[in-house]
């Protein structure tokens, strides 16, 4: 998808400068601008998968979004240096094979760098968005089926089924979640959101920013003075649920408050 996009941009891009040099009878060949976007697309290409792992790497997310936007930026740094010199290396190779002279930094090396770069931003966000969206479509876990009785999780390189009554509470642990049963805890990468959207049809509440619970395995609720509570599941084990969210988990009917 990124090198299709490059090159229908470079493309494009060329198509216009030889249509502006054109009009202004500067005397240039037609091959010049077309040798400029194809070095620079190729280039872009190249290094786009460094862009894809920055991006697995540090996931735009809505509790890290500042320190996440500020991580890409400060790469685009590189990202751009190295762009850079591709092409300097690349179009300078050409003309001098053909006995012409390039002069990529005539304009003074700073003035250059600081070119390059505002436009390096721009390819760099347009490359992240496209790996977030494709990372986004491969964790997002299958849509919810009427009265399917397990659940399909991906634990490491295995699928695991669990059905979800078995599953205490589900939390989020960086750009994981982990899913809890009384004997296991299995380690699945994607984000709460998602899981949330499909688990809701099996009882699953969200008591916490990073947390939820099976509602048919808490056996105990008991408020702390700080106003969150704390709940009691069917093994025994206690979670925080916060304050923030106590009256969509306390609606259930049925349970036992302390």
């Amino acid at each position: 998808m990124v090198a299709l996009i490059g090159v229908v941009v470079a493309v494009i891009t060329a198509s216009s400068d030889i249509i502006e040099l054109q009009r202004s009878e500067s005397g240039v060949h037609w091959i010049e601008p077309v040798l400029w976007e194809a070095t620079s697309a190729a280039s872009i290409i190249g290094l786009a998968p460094l862009i894809g792992l920055a991006v697995r790497r540090w996931p735009p997310r809505a509790d890290n979004l500042p320190i996440s936007a500020l991580t890409h930026l400060g790469l685009t740094v590189p990202f751009s240096l190295a762009h850079i010199l591709a092409i300097f290396l690349s179009r300078e190779a050409a003309y001098w094979a053909v006995g012409a002279r390039y002069g990529f930094f005539d304009d003074g090396i700073a003035l250059t760098l600081l070119y390059e770069w505002r436009k390096d931003v721009l390819s760099y966000a347009a490359i992240a968005a496209v790996f977030w969206w494709h990372q986004r479509q491969r964790e997002a876990p299958a849509p919810a089926h009427p009265g399917e009785s397990r659940i399909e999780i991906r634990d490491g390189a295995a699928a695991v089924f669990v059905p979800p009554g078995d599953i205490l509470f589900v939390e989020a642990a960086g750009n994981y979640v982990e899913f809890h049963t009384e004997g296991r805890t299995h380690l699945v990468r994607g984000t709460l959101a998602a899981w949330e959207t499909r688990l809701t049809a099996h009882g699953f509440v969200r008591v916490h920013r990073s947390r939820l619970v099976n509602r048919a395995r808490i056996k105990a609720i008991k408020p702390t003075p700080s106003g969150d509570v704390e709940m009691t599941l069917s093994d025994d084990r206690i979670v925080t649920g916060s304050r923030r969210y106590r009256a969509a988990f306390e609606s259930n009917e049925g349970r036992q408050t302390n």
